[in-house]
């Protein structure tokens, strides 16, 4: 991406806009949707403030949950209200919108049903991988190989052990409820960012009206 400072020399000349679409956006209610609303622009215009409240499309029932509005049609309607200006896009080709109607909180008893299932199920897991690798007559031959003697039960393997899958599942998931050990991103949330991305790649294709003449955006 070319910076204005070096395209200009440092300066902005006063007909130029630059545009820079935010790459999601998420709303609780259909809505007008306003420049401001999906894009963030530079510019020494004397106008910008006009600029930035420049409607741009109207939420409505027919648009569900996502929409996704292009660029090039926010350009486009740009130039018809400022044909004396240029419009120059930098960032995001596209921005999604999200509509997500307000819920009710989920109640005590669901919330307690779903953390028992997750619950059993990860005990489970736990425990069928210890029984497949005989985790226990490991434990017993490592005490056997250290002090020559046989027992049933070496808590003093076990115990640390057991503690030290718990430690390192928390420092693997680099979370303790809402507290996070450091700054790096544990795999779970690269996952999901992969996922997420994935997901908008998906829904620029298929849910961008630009890519479909039977189905444009209109202004309002």
């Amino acid at each position: 991406m070319i910076q204005v400072s070096e395209a200009f020399g440092g300066r902005k000349l006063p007909n130029q806009v630059y545009v820079r679409m935010k790459k999601t956006l998420e709303l609780t209610a259909y809505q007008l949707l306003q420049l401001k609303d999906i894009a963030v622009i530079s510019t020494n215009n004397t106008n910008k403030k006009e600029i930035e409240y420049t409607p741009i499309y109207r939420l409505g029932k027919k648009d569900k949950n996502i929409v996704v509005i292009d660029s090039f049609l926010v350009i486009e309607h740009l130039n018809c209200n400022f044909p004396d200006l240029d419009f120059q896009l930098i960032g995001p080709d596209q921005t999604i919108i999200r509509i997500n109607k307000r819920k009710k909180s989920p109640s005590v008893l669901v919330a307690l049903s779903v953390w028992l299932l997750i619950f059993v199920g990860t005990a489970m897991t736990i425990m069928n991988f210890h029984y497949d690798v005989s985790m226990q007559e490991v434990h017993q031959k490592v005490h056997f190989l250290l002090t020559g003697e046989k027992k049933e039960y070496p808590l003093w393997l076990q115990i640390p052990y057991s503690l030290g899958l718990g430690i390192g599942m928390l420092l693997f998931f680099n979370h303790w409820f809402n507290k996070r050990f450091n700054e790096e991103p544990s795999p779970l949330e690269v996952e999901i960012y992969n996922y997420q991305r994935n997901l908008d790649d998906y829904v620029i294709q298929y849910e961008n009206a630009h890519n479909d003449a039977d189905h444009p955006h209109s202004s309002s």
